[in-house]
C-alpha cells in the first residue's frame, strides 16, 4: 500500500504563486540546458475537432518520475470549460511509488506562462515594455501576469476573438495597476511591441514576421502540435535566433518549425535549445535589432519542477489529503 496526497486545483493555487512558478521554471531549464535531466519523448495523439491528448514523462535530480497526461480540447471554450485538463502523477525517487496526484491544469497554467517569462528575461530587450498578448483565455491572461513580473511592463494590447464582449483588459489593468486595452484586432496589438505572445489553438498564423518592429521577442505557446501555427513563414525566416524549449521535439511536434524545416526555409541548424541559455551557457539574443522567436511546445522537465516544489510546499503546510491506494 502507498500513502498518497491528492492535491486539487485549489491546493496547487494555494502552495504555487507566481514567484514560486518562476523560481521552478528557471530551475527546469537550467538543468535541461546542463544535462542533468531526463525527459521522455513527448506523446501526442489527435482527437475529434481538433482536440489532442498528450503524456509526458520526465526527471530532474533528486525527484522521482512524474509524469503528466491531459488533453487539449479547443471545444472547451465554448462549453464554458478548461482547454486544458490534466492530472500529474510524482513518484517516490528511491522506491517509485507513488507519493501525489496533483489536479493538473492549474500546474500547467502557472507552469506554462512562467517558462514564456523565464524565455522573456533572456531573450527580450531588458527594457522591453510593451507587451501584446493574441488570445484572452486562461494562458492569455497568466501570460500577461508572468510578463509583467520579468520585464518593465507600461503598455499592454490584448487581442481577442471578441473585443467588444471581451473583459480581460478591464480585469487585468484593475489587477496589475498597468494599462492594458483591448486591440481591434492582432495586427493592431502588435505594432510596435517590444514582446508578443501568441496564446492561442489555432492552426493557421495570427502574427505574421512583416508586422513587427526591430528589436521584437515573440512567444509562441500554442505551436505545440504539427498543425498548431501560430506565426506565418515570414517570422521564421526574419527570426535571429529561432529559439526552442527542446529541439528534438520542436523538430517533430513545433507547428512553425516543422512547417519551416519541410519548405525548406528553416535549417534545423539554426535551432537553439533554451536550457543553456538560462543556464548561462549560450547567449540569448546577439543584436538589439534582431527579431527573436521561441516557440515552445511545453516539457515534461516543466511539470517535474513544479510538481517538486507543489509537493514540497503542500508537505509543509498540510495542504490536501492522503488516501491509500
Amino acid at each position: 500500500m502507498a500513502e498518497v496526497l491528492l492535491l486539487s486545483a485549489a491546493d496547487v493555487r494555494a502552495v504555487f504563486d507566481l514567484p514560486a512558478a518562476l523560481g521552478s521554471q528557471r530551475a527546469a531549464f537550467a538543468a535541461l540546458g546542463r544535462d542533468e535531466a531526463r525527459l521522455a519523448p513527448r506523446l501526442l495523439l489527435d482527437g475529434p475537432d481538433g482536440a489532442v491528448a498528450f503524456c509526458y514523462v520526465s526527471r530532474l535530480p533528486g525527484t522521482g518520475a512524474v509524469s503528466k497526461f491531459g488533453s487539449v480540447t479547443p471545444g472547451n471554450a465554448g462549453r464554458g470549460l478548461p482547454t486544458v485538463a490534466a492530472l500529474v502523477t510524482v513518484q517516490d525517487p528511491v522506491d517509485g511509488r507513488p507519493v501525489a496526484i496533483i489536479e493538473g491544469e492549474a500546474v500547467t497554467t502557472l507552469r506554462t506562462s512562467a517558462a514564456s517569462a523565464v524565455a522573456a528575461e533572456h531573450l527580450a530587450l531588458p527594457g522591453a515594455s510593451r507587451l501584446a498578448v493574441a488570445g484572452c483565455g486562461v494562458q492569455g491572461r497568466a501570460h500577461v501576469r508572468a510578463m509583467a513580473r520579468v520585464r518593465p511592463l507600461d503598455h499592454v494590447a490584448l487581442a481577442c476573438r471578441n473585443p467588444g464582449t471581451c473583459g480581460a483588459a478591464d480585469e487585468l489593468a484593475a489587477e496589475l495597476d498597468l494599462p492594458v486595452e483591448a486591440a481591434a484586432s492582432v495586427r493592431d496589438a502588435v505594432a510596435g511591441a517590444d514582446i508578443v505572445v501568441t496564446a492561442t489553438t489555432s492552426t493557421e498564423p495570427v502574427v505574421r514576421g512583416d508586422w513587427l518592429d526591430p528589436g521584437c521577442t515573440v512567444v509562441s505557446v500554442g505551436s505545440f502540435a504539427p498543425d498548431r501555427t501560430e506565426v506565418d513563414a515570414g517570422l521564421v525566416r526574419r527570426a535571429a535566433p529561432v529559439v526552442v524549449d527542446h529541439v528534438p521535439t520542436a523538430l517533430e511536434q513545433a507547428g512553425p518549425i516543422v512547417a519551416g524545416v519541410r519548405a525548406g526555409h528553416l535549417d534545423p541548424g539554426r535551432l537553439r535549445p533554451l536550457g543553456p541559455i538560462v543556464a548561462g551557457l549560450a547567449p540569448g539574443r546577439e543584436s538589439a535589432a534582431d527579431i527573436v522567436f521561441y516557440n515552445s511546445v511545453g516539457l515534461g522537465v516543466q511539470d517535474a519542477a513544479a510538481a517538486s516544489v507543489i509537493v514540497e510546499r503542500a508537505r509543509a503546510t498540510g495542504t490536501g489529503r492522503t488516501v491509500t491506494l
